[in-house]
């Protein structure tokens, strides 16, 4: 049985097949109580995903594909459209304006659309966002009107693109690198609380002498957050759980173990003590 109270974590985006040991990766997780969402880069490399996760409590599989790789990748979308009906959890898939190409960009636009019109078939898909250099757009075209939970990963827009984001219902998930520049904390720190949700981007993301995060490591961006929000680690961790909790509508068909008790006791959250201001 999962957890009644807040006693758990959330890895919102891990790319569990990337890691050098997948199984050993995914145990980690299991031991440290971490709900992790295993994105995937490319609808091809979904199946093995999954396979690698069947048995897994913690751990599932997302559907993806990621905009980097729609120049060599872009053929495959019509094969994502299949696994939706496989999986909740969507991602990685968003726009990249790191390219200067127009017309990759307006390729991944094409992608991108046609993943969400197949997301907004649905009502329940979760969908992790991929947003780097093109935040406005890739808000634009979720829009208000998506039928899911979109969340933003690594977010790295403006304070003004969070507030629109919030306000059209956007999530936004937080790994410790983004605490580590004063422009990373701003924006966390702009963040609706109700909307924070952790996330390690592992193995691809490195913090110290850490030089590859895993599921675990959300524990570090959990007290980031708590010393921006000037609260203690387990006030900050249950409003995460509280929002996971949110964001899963505390469904039992994906996750089937998943905490559904919203009256258990737990650690409660003082919103008066965080004034919005990063410290």
């Amino acid at each position: 049985m999962a957890e009644a109270n807040n006693n758990f974590f959330v890895d919102m985006h891990c790319h569990i097949d990337l890691f050098k040991d997948p199984v050993s990766a995914i145990r980690s997780a299991e031991r440290a109580h971490v709900y992790t969402i295993a994105v995937t880069n490319a609808p091809f490399v979904f199946e093995n995903t999954a396979e690698l996760v069947a048995t897994s409590r913690y751990v599932r599989a997302a559907a993806g594909l990621h905009p980097e790789l729609v120049g060599s990748h872009g053929h495959q979308i019509d094969k994502l459209r299949p696994l939706l009906d496989q999986t909740r959890y969507v991602g990685e898939i968003g726009l990249d304006y790191t390219t200067l190409d127009e017309s990759l960009r307006e390729k991944q636009r094409h992608v991108f659309g046609r993943a969400l019109e197949w997301c907004a078939e649905y009502s329940d898909k979760i969908v992790t966002l991929h947003s780097r250099r093109a935040s406005a757009d890739v808000i634009s075209m979720v829009g208000s009107g998506f039928t899911g939970k979109a969340i933003l990963h690594w977010f790295s827009g403006t304070k003004k693109e969070v507030e629109r984001a919030a306000n059209l219902g956007f999530y936004f998930s937080v790994n410790p690198a983004m605490s580590q520049s004063k422009k990373g904390q701003s924006i966390i720190a702009a963040m609706p609380i109700e909307r924070v949700l952790t996330e390690s981007d592992g193995p691809l993301v490195g913090v110290g002498q850490n030089s590859q995060l895993h599921p675990a490591d959300v524990k570090l961006a959990v007290q980031d957050i708590s010393t921006l929000w000037r609260v203690s680690f387990d006030e900050t961790q249950s409003r995460i759980c509280e929002n996971f909790r949110t964001i899963i509508d505390d469904r039992s068909t994906h996750f089937q173990d998943f905490p559904e008790d919203k009256d258990s006791q737990k650690t409660r959250f003082n919103l008066r003590k965080f004034d919005g201001q990063p410290r």
